[in-house]
């Protein structure tokens, strides 16, 4: 009968054990549901921005063939102006 409360006692530690396992275990797992979501929301946000980035590169003026044509032009009015004098 002298082994009958160690057993209980550790029966109730290994239950203690595993009461708090259970407890962790619930804890990582709703971090991990946390980092998902955010991994998710994250994913949205740059799929977002990239069609932003986009859609405003097709939008954008092409600034340097406008300047190539323009100093064209000038210097065709140039030689023309010269020429015609």
């Amino acid at each position: 009968m002298a082994t009958e409360p160690d057993t209980s006692a550790v029966v109730s530690e290994l239950a203690e054990i595993r009461r708090s396992l259970d407890v962790g275990l619930a804890r990582i797992d709703g971090r991990l549901a946390l980092l998902s979501q955010r991994s998710q929301q994250m994913e949205r946000e740059i799929d977002e921005l990239t069609a932003r980035v986009t859609s405003l590169e097709h939008s954008r003026w092409p600034l340097p063939s406008i300047a190539a044509l323009t100093g064209a032009a000038a210097m065709a009015m140039a030689l023309w102006q010269a020429l015609g004098r």
